[in-house]
């Protein structure tokens, strides 16, 4: 395998990514992971290692660039990463803050220069693309699925924030757009996406052009599916996996 960290050129300076590719019989479908509001970190590179390994050019930008390169995660005694509902306030807020200073409008920016980028790769096949995200990145999985429908049309999201809401711009008011394929692993006890808010999503996507397809885990928590996390739900992550990489096969 072959893994480096590039500099990918955006309108507002240069965004650290990190790509991981097979050695050989390339080119290879993009694949690109929507980090979540941690921000890029070894745990979410190794993610990007076991979809190359799969024959996949992985790509996992830093979206959070124009504040450094900064990934605040804190760790319990077992060496797992806390999960935000856990930390004291004082950490919770330093996370939060790293969120707000990102906007959605930077991020589709950012989005909009990468895509060149990768297709300009000699190891990137050209044509569609797929994506996974989770958390919030799984709010831009959504998002960019219905503003770039002709480039995403393999999207995974992973008890991802709120795609459907009240706020201007919620993806659930674009589906109409979307192409290809959708996978979404969903939690029971998700205060960000409930099982009542996929209840609503759900007839939508029935009614879009989208291949849906979604798992509603039973007694995981919003999180579950990020290995170094202090409430990882390894059955339920593979179950993912699984779907997640028959569709990457189908539609990329």
């Amino acid at each position: 395998m072959i893994e480096k960290f590039l500099p990918v050129p955006t309108k507002d300076g240069e965004m650290k990514t990190f790509i991981v590719h097979p050695d050989n019989d390339g080119p290879h479908p993009a694949v690109i992971l929507f980090m979540d509001i941690w921000g890029v970190r070894e745990e979410l590179c190794g993610v990007a290692r076991r979809i190359a390994a799969e024959g996949y050019y992985a790509v996992l930008p830093n979206l959070y660039y124009r504040q450094g390169d900064i990934a605040n995660v804190f760790w319990d005694s077992d060496g797992r990463q806390i999960s935000l509902h856990k930390l004291d306030e004082e950490r919770e807020k330093i996370v939060h803050d790293q969120r707000k200073n990102l906007s959605n409008d930077m991020i589709l920016s950012d989005v909009t220069d990468l895509i060149p980028f990768i297709d300009s790769q000699d190891a990137a096949k050209s044509g569609p693309m797929g994506s996974i995200g989770w958390c919030m990145g799984g709010w831009v999985g959504f998002k960019t699925a219905v503003e770039f429908p002709d480039t995403f049309q393999a999207t995974a999201t992973l008890h991802a924030t709120k795609p459907l809401s009240e706020q201007p711009g919620s993806p659930h008011l674009q589906l109409d757009k979307m192409r290809g394929g959708l996978y979404c692993g969903w939690a029971e006890h998700d205060h960000l996406s409930p099982p009542s808010m996929v209840a609503e999503l759900e007839p939508l996507l029935a009614a879009s052009p989208v291949d849906y397809t979604g798992s509603m885990h039973l007694g995981v928590e919003h999180g579950y599916a990020l290995p170094d996390r202090d409430i990882y739900a390894e059955d339920a992550a593979e179950q993912d996996w699984v779907k997640i990489f028959k569709m990457y096969k189908r539609y990329l």
